[in-house]
Parts: structure tokens; sequence; C-alpha cells
């Protein structure tokens, strides 16, 4: 597998790549486009990229993504007359007479050896599907209709192939679950209900319910794509892991995780160890990380919502070049963060500190379209090393307690474009560098605000120029957009009316109170770690 970490660390990139087109059987990936050639039962729909808020489509396209993981159009094309079909039932599981030879049955162990495409239907109390085939096959697995569980282990296992291939046949419903012990705990063991050794493909328009009792959900221990299918996932542990690489073009998944959701664990192989939502909807509640990546984790299409979570999205590098995406964290929402940097006293939950020395590490966070909203009880934003924004919408209603900040960045935060609103406490606020482009406002309000208020923006002519509606409790707000201008004095208002989607829209400041007056570019006080400042900037 080639690296892609030149590419997803500069969300440049991956805004300039356009779609391409494929032949495929069953519903197109997102970004990419085509109908069905192969007869298959299921057909063909048309996809599109999705878009950012500001329609921008970022979607990596299916050649790039050909090079640099084990995925293209061919994975979900196949001749249905060379299907095997598999029956299964307790006791008595059987193959379509005149089948291949490349699947067999003992007692409830069935048995795949070679390559090919396999149909399972039927189901399995206490069962185990086991793909042993070599390590230069594709696997491809159709689940029509399968419910498949195992009292000592994983109901599912890839021990070899060079690709497994679970699709999901349409109009079906499929579960797989473990139990809460494995008769096997050896280190390399398998230890999820639907595990694998080798490259992992799950696709199809049909559904799939996985519990994964005893740890993981699902668990590629080399690299993972998400085609298709509406996917539940209920872990015991992570949700779904990818070692190489974690990535989802399309479908619907929920994951439920009582430690990390959707996650890239290799960090040993460089260039290992990434994340790509490229499309779809992924829906996370984790007790640990939401979406997290060894390496670089990537949202450049499709929605994300991370609806609880310690910490939302983690990586050494955070790219947000499209898509939507909504973070929910008891502490830091986005945190580009290793395990390098070293704080005084005072740091903040998320390893960052206002006031103090930190070290700027290689961590950075990178926005550049899309929409990435968080509410964080931590650090909303928090870069260990350095932020740039030069596109797209961020808004963020950070922590109510001083000891952390809605904007946290270790090193220079330059914001050269884009829309960016950040509320949150006044002790730690964080505002744009000097290398920053476009101008903005820092507001601190006189005492905390509570939730529901209205914060207006207004230029000297009085007309509004932003809208901003608090999620929570607030004591702060830094702002910046194309319309400010630089040097202006802006008054400031609490109350009145507002028109809003995240939090952002259009006011009236009918009813409204003067709070204060602000010049675009002056920042009040050194807060912070990435410079707020009492010089003039842009």
């Amino acid at each position: 597998m080639k690296s892609l970490r030149t590419y997803l660390s500069v969300a440049a990139m991956a805004a300039a790549i356009g779609l391409a087109g494929c032949s495929v059987t069953g519903t197109a990936p997102t970004g990419v486009t085509g109908t069905s050639s192969t007869g298959s039962s299921s057909s063909a729909s048309s996809g599109s990229a999705s878009s950012s808020s500001a329609g921008t489509t970022t979607a990596v396209s299916l050649d790039t993504l050909a090079q640099d993981t084990h995925f293209d159009g061919d994975d979900l094309t196949w001749d249905t007359a060379s299907e095997v079909a598999v029956t299964l039932a307790d006791g008595a599981s059987s193959v379509a007479s005149g089948s291949s030879s490349g699947v067999s049955v003992d007692g409830d162990t069935v048995t795949i050896s070679a390559a090919g495409t396999y149909r399972l239907s039927g189901s399995l109390t206490d069962g185990k599907i086991v793909v042993a085939a070599g390590e230069e096959d594709t696997v491809r697995v159709i689940l029509d209709g399968l419910t498949l569980a195992n009292s000592a282990g994983s109901p599912f296992v890839v021990e070899s192939a060079d690709e497994a291939i679970i699709y999901l046949a349409d109009g079906t419903n499929n579960s797989i679950s473990d139990s809460a012990t494995y008769a096997d705990q050896g280190t390399d063991a398998p230890n999820a209900a639907l595990y694998s050794k080798a490259d992992l493909t799950i696709a199809g328009p049909g559904t799939l319910a996985v519990d994964g009792n005893y740890n993981d959900g699902i668990s590629s221990k080399d690299g993972l794509v998400l085609a298709g299918g509406t996917v539940t996932v209920d872990a015991a542990d992570d949700g779904i892991v990818g070692k190489d690489y974690a990535v989802l073009l399309d479908g619907a998944y929920q994951v439920t995780a009582a430690d990390d959701g959707f996650k890239s664990d290799n960090e040993e192989d460089e260039g290992r160890g990434w994340v790509l939502v490229n499309g779809g909807t992924l829906a996370v509640t984790a007790g640990d990380d939401g979406v997290k990546a060894f390496n670089t984790l990537t949202i450049a299409a499709g929605d994300t919502t991370v609806k609880e979570s310690e910490e939302g999205l983690e990586a050494q590098h955070i790219v947000v070049s499209g898509g939507t995406a909504n973070i929910t964290s008891n502490d830091d929402g986005v945190n580009a963060s290793g395990g390098s940097s070293t704080a005084s006293a005072g740091a903040g939950a998320g390893g960052s500190m206002g006031g103090g020395s930190m070290e700027v590490g290689d961590y950075t966070v990178d926005i550049s379209g899309g929409l990435l909203t968080i509410n964080a009880q931590g650090d909303g934003l928090d870069s260990n090393g350095n932020a740039t924004i030069s596109g797209g919408t961020l808004v963020v209603n950070g922590p109510t307690n001083d000891g952390n900040g809605a904007l946290d960045v270790n090193g220079e935060l330059a914001v050269t474009g884009g829309t960016v609103a950040a509320a949150g406490s006044a002790g730690m606020a964080v505002t744009p560098g000097a290398s920053s482009t476009q101008s903005g406002v820092q507001v601190t309000l006189g005492s905390s605000v509570p939730a529901g208020t209205v914060i207006q923006i207004a230029d000297p002519s009085g007309t509004v120029v932003a809208a901003f509606v608090t999620t929570k409790a607030a004591a702060s707000l830094v702002f910046s957009s194309a319309a400010i201008t630089a040097g202006t004095e802006y008054t400031v208002y609490t109350g009145g009316t507002a028109t809003v989607s995240a939090g952002l829209g259009e006011g009236s400041l009918d009813g409204a109170a003067q709070a204060d007056t602000v010049t675009a570019g002056e920042y009040t006080a050194e807060q912070g770690p990435g410079g707020g400042g009492g010089g003039f900037r842009r």
C-alpha cells in the first residue's frame, strides 16, 4: 500500500481531487457514479460526492483511493452465475450441489479456502465462518439474511486472504454476535465479532448488526474500507478498527463503544495508521475517543457525528476539507496531540495550557472546508502544534471553566479564510496569530451569559455582520470571517433575535442591549498559548 501521509496532511489536496466513474454492483460509494454491469440482484444507483457547507465537492476520487488502499471498483463487480450458495443451519449446514470445492462444512464450522463469491444465508446459534484462502485470493462473502453467533470466540474470522469483501445483500437483515468470554485469549487470537487478518471491505445495500460482547465489534489487522451498508456496532471495547487505515466511503454506520469508536491504530509503520471519512454517515457514542488515528485523520465528505466521547477527534494531524462534523466531548473536541509535549504547571485537560511555556510539536489542525461544530467541556479545538483555518465554517461552544479554552493552540493559529465562531470561558481564550490574513474580533463579556443568548456584532452603520447563539454559558467569543474589516470598530450586543444554523446566522437588534465595542484585529490580552496579544493584527 502506498502511503497517504503526503496528501492527507494537506487539506487542499483532497479539495482539488475530482470524481472518478466506475461500474459497480449495488449502491455506488459516495463520490463514485456508475451503473450495474453484471446482472446482480442489487441494482446500482448513481452516487454523488458529499459537499461542504460552501458547496465545494471535496470527496477523494475512487482512482486515488485505489492507489492508496486495497479497494477499487472491481471489488463490487462479479458474475452472479459463479456464486456458491451456502445455507447455514445448526448441525445441518450445506453447500449447493455441484458448487465449488472452495468451501467445506465441519459440524457448525464453515470454512472458505479459495477465491470466489459465496452467498451465505440461514443461521448458526453457536457456529463459525472461517476464511482461510491463499495470500493472493480475493474472497467475496454475500450475507443474504445471515444470523451468526458463537459462545466461545469470534463467529466470523478471516484467517488468510489478499482481501475479504463482506457484501450485504439488498433487502436483507444480517447479524453477527460473539460471547462475553473467549476460550482463546492469546495475543494473536481473534478479539472481535467480525475479525480479519487480511484487508477487509464491507459494502452493499443491506443491513448488519454486530455485537462485540467480548472486545471489539469489527476489526481488521490490515486495511479496512467501509463502502456501503446500514451497519450498527455495539462493542465492549473499540467499535470499528482498521490497523493500517480505516476508510468510510458510503453507508450508514452507527457505533456504540465502551472505548474508541472508529479508528486506525498502526503506530509502527511509516505512513500507516490513518483515517479518512469520504462519504456516508458515521454516528459514534464512545467511552473514550470518538474518531481516532495515530497518523492523520481526514474528514473530506459525508456526515460525521460524535454524540458522546472523552475526546471527539484525535490524531497527530487532523484535516477537515469538506462534509459536516458535529462533535460532543467531555474533554477536548478536536485534539491534535501525541505524547511528546511537556507542559508547565496549569496545563488544561487536553495537554495544552495558557500563560505558560509549551513545546510546539509536529501536530496540526487544518480546516479548509466543510462545517465543523464542537461542544466540548475541555478545550474546543486543541493543537499541540499549529492550526490553520482557510475555509469552511468552525463553530465552537467550548468550556465554561477558565482552565480550558474554546481555541487552544500551542503554536500559531493562522486564519486566512472561512468563518470561525469560538465561544467559551475567558481565562484561556486564544485568538488568531500574526500570520492571519483574515481579520477578527475578540469579545470579552463582563460576565458569563447563559445558554441561548444571542450575541450580535454590528458594523458602524448598525448592520449586523454576525449573529451567534450560545449552546451553553459563555464569557467570550472569538469571531472571524470575510465580513470583518481590519481596524474597523464594531459594536457588540446581547439579546435581540436571530435565525441561525449551527449557531450562526442573521440577527435583528430589536430588543438587544449594547455590551461592548471592539476593534477588528486588536486582541486585548496575552491569553493562551497561541498568542492572543495586545497588538494590532489583521
